[in-house]
């Protein structure tokens, strides 16, 4: 994937060629970048196994396998000067689509594999455990929002667009694919873009890991981030302000609305997800009370020196 990352950004240099409104070579530069984060992700993930590690190893394999598939279809497109994704318009096109389809399926299954062992792994550190397991998680529900993009073309995903009779599903809700979009992400600036809650939620994956990471970097200057208790809440709080906000882009997607226009109400919601995210982290970064606070509450009577020495 690096090395077709490399080819890719090559590609976006020297071909001029633009299909849906975007670089042609763009979208296999994008998809083998995300494969190389997603993979090393999981290789990690798949190291803190302490049992069922045959399991994972071949989950492994089936992740390579098919996402090695998934990039030689988009780029055999490429070279077609064709869409990959959505294109039904000859027998051909509707094969590779299909093939891209159920290697999709298997490589999220082989994903989810991976997540149910890494459930049942005893992983001694609360905060690691939840930020492995709550990215997993969300980064699932991320993927399985593609399969939201597959919808037949009659739905109004796909309404409007000039070649509706040769697709089925699209990136955008309530507009066609290829108008106005953001740069670099190319997500729709005029309506909504299931692309944006897929590729923030997948993302998941790596980015709550690394933010515990984060936290044991800056332990060492800040005293409360020592503190394990405090660590684990700060966690939770942002694995579930995390979720909300995926449901939020979700839900704003799929009323045709674009990212990064929002109405009131989405303005409103994102609001009280921000409230509630300061809010917890306010209250996590409070000390981890002492596990017997009765015993050094201020008044309480310490224990005499023959309850305090060990019996012999």
């Amino acid at each position: 994937m690096a090395a077709l990352a490399v080819v890719s950004a090559v590609g976006l240099v020297v071909d001029d060629r633009v299909l849906v409104g975007a670089p042609i070579w763009a979208k296999p530069f994008k998809f083998s970048v995300s494969f190389v984060a997603y993979c090393l992700t999981l290789a990690w993930m798949l190291t803190l196994l302490t049992r069922g590690r045959r399991i994972g190893r071949w989950a492994g394999h089936v992740v390579v396998l098919t996402g090695l598939i998934e990039m030689v279809i988009i780029t055999v497109q490429v070279v077609r000067g064709k869409r990959s994704h959505f294109n039904t318009a000859t027998a051909f096109d509707s094969a590779l689509w299909n093939a891209m389809g159920m290697t999709i399926v298997v490589l999220w299954a082989a994903t989810l594999v991976i997540a149910a062992l890494l459930l049942r792994t005893r992983i001694t550190d609360r905060a690691t455990a939840l930020a492995v397991r709550g990215g997993l998680l969300i980064a699932l529900a991320g993927a399985g929002l593609g399969f939201l993009m597959t919808l037949p073309s009659e739905t109004p995903q796909a309404a409007g667009n000039v070649d509706a009779a040769d697709t089925m599903g699209a990136h955008s809700v309530g507009v066609p694919d290829g108008g106005p979009s953001m740069p670099l992400t190319g997500w729709s600036t005029t309506g909504g873009d299931l692309r944006a809650p897929h590729f923030v939620g997948m993302h998941a994956l790596q980015l709550l890991p690394l933010l515990l990471i984060a936290l044991v970097l800056l332990a060492p200057r800040f005293a409360r981030l020592r503190d394990a208790g405090v660590r684990l809440r700060l966690v939770r709080v942002a694995v579930g302000g995390y979720a909300a906000l995926v449901a939020l882009i979700t839900w704003q997607a799929l009323r045709g609305q674009p990212l990064i226009h929002p109405d009131g109400v989405t303005l409103a919601a994102a609001g009280a997800i921000l409230a509630a995210a300061a809010y917890g982290t306010w209250r996590a970064l409070r000390p981890t009370a002492p596990d017997h606070p009765s015993r050094t509450a201020p008044g309480h009577p310490s224990r005499t020196a023959a309850e305090q020495e060990p019996v012999a």
